[in-house]
Order: structure tokens, then C-alpha cells, then sequence
């Protein structure tokens, strides 16, 4: 049986209620997503609220809502957050996103949506809502993104790199272009296999960048270190 918590420099995360436990994917995002200047940020499908504790960490000021449709999950995301030290900025909605309405805008937005979007099912139905985007497609995330992003936001998500340049095109539909990209390279001479891409309604050249995360099993490029850090406790 896997550990039932990931403990983290300045937080702990419970999972063993999720589907979707803690991983590189949810990192990398927390680390990397624009959270300089954001006063409102949105967490959509929270899972642990791993991501949303990251953001908290880093931003000292902002406002966090984090969505979670599954109900076992929004508990254990609610549990997470209210143990770490800024629950005061935080809550958790359980909610579809497509039937969530704010009264406010957000300056960020960040998602680790379900994908595997062309694989069989799993045979776990939690697990399976997690990991599959049947119930919330990219076309349904990227619309309510776009009506829930401040004129001058951001919007970043971590997605399969071999669906990047289909997501791509859907949010040029919604005036949603990107403006960063990494993509993620898992060992020496690999091809990216994960891409963090960060959106915003200026259309510009997107700057790409590449983070390579092991050198070899269990040895961490410096790139990847430096990046998550402030999070993992023997970086």
C-alpha cells in the first residue's frame, strides 16, 4: 500500500483519498504556473489541493478556490488545507466546473485535467473520472477559463505532449494564446512526454523552454532541483 501522505517542506498533503495521488505532474505546475502578481487564483480539479498549497506558498497575498467534483477528494482537499498554515485564503468548492459561477475573476488559473483522453477506462470509476476527460473535455475547460480569466491573467496547465498542439487550437478559439510552453524531458536523449503550457488573451511569441528532470533514476538535474526546491524536503 502506498504512503497515505506526501510531506512537503512547509505542508503535508493526504492522499489516500484521491484518485489521483501526489506526482511530478502536479509539482512542476505548482512550481512553475505565473504567480507573481495574482490576487485571485482558481485550482480546477484540485485533487489533494497539492497545487493549491503550492500557489499559497508562493504568494503570500492571493486569494485561492479550489474545484474538485469528486466529493471524496474535495474532504481530503478541504483536510489538506485547513492543516496547512494559510487555510485563512483558502476554500474548496465541490462543484462541476461547468456549473461553477464566480463572483469575481481570477488573475490565474491553473488545471491538471484528466487525461489519457484515447486510452481504455479504468476499471476503478473514481480513478477512471480522474484520469479521463469524458466528463470535462479541453473544449469545456477552456470555455469556462476564458470567462473566468482577468483581461490581463494567465491560464497554465500540465496536458500530454502529443495533445499540446490540439489544445493549442482550441484556446486560440477562445482568444486564449500561449505565451510560455516547457516541455518536460524524463531522462537523457527523451522526448517530452509532458507539456506545461501558460495562456493568456495577448497574442505574442511563445517563449518554449525545456527542463530535463533526471539524469538517471533517482538523480535530479539541477534544472529540476532548483525549480522545486522550496517543496521537497531532501532537494
Amino acid at each position: 500500500m502506498s504512503n497515505p501522505y506526501f510531506q512537503f517542506k512547509q505542508f503535508t498533503v493526504r492522499h489516500d483519498k484521491c484518485a489521483m495521488k501526489v506526482g511530478t505532474d502536479g509539482v512542476l505546475l505548482g512550481a512553475w504556473a505565473p504567480v507573481q502578481n495574482a490576487k485571485y487564483i482558481l485550482d480546477v480539479g484540485a485533487g489533494s489541493g497539492l497545487i493549491s498549497l503550492q500557489l499559497a506558498q508562493r504568494n503570500p497575498w492571493a486569494s485561492i478556490t479550489s474545484i474538485e467534483i469528486d466529493p471524496a477528494a474535495a474532504a481530503q482537499a478541504k483536510e489538506n488545507i485547513q492543516s496547512s498554515p494559510w487555510s485563512d485564503r483558502m476554500e474548496v468548492i465541490c462543484s462541476d466546473f461547468r456549473d461553477y459561477h464566480a463572483e469575481n475573476k481570477f488573475d490565474l488559473i491553473v488545471s491538471n485535467p484528466p487525461y489519457f483522453v484515447d486510452s481504455l477506462e479504468c476499471p476503478d470509476r473514481q480513478r477512471a473520472a480522474a484520469r479521463h476527460n469524458d466528463s470535462l473535455t479541453y473544449e469545456d475547460l477552456l470555455e469556462g477559463v476564458s470567462g473566468l480569466l482577468t483581461e490581463n491573467g494567465f491560464f497554465t496547465v500540465v496536458i500530454p505532449a502529443d495533445v499540446a498542439e490540439r489544445v493549442k487550437k482550441i484556446a486560440s478559439i477562445k482568444k486564449l494564446y500561449a505565451v510560455r510552453q516547457l516541455n518536460v524531458i524524463t531522462k537523457p536523449g527523451g522526448i517530452p512526454k509532458r507539456v506545461l503550457i501558460t495562456f493568456s488573451f495577448s497574442n505574442q511569441e511563445c517563449i518554449v523552454e525545456e527542463l530535463l528532470t533526471e539524469l538517471a533514476r533517482h538523480q535530479y538535474s539541477e534544472e529540476y532541483m532548483t525549480l522545486t526546491r522550496d517543496y521537497y524536503l531532501n532537494m
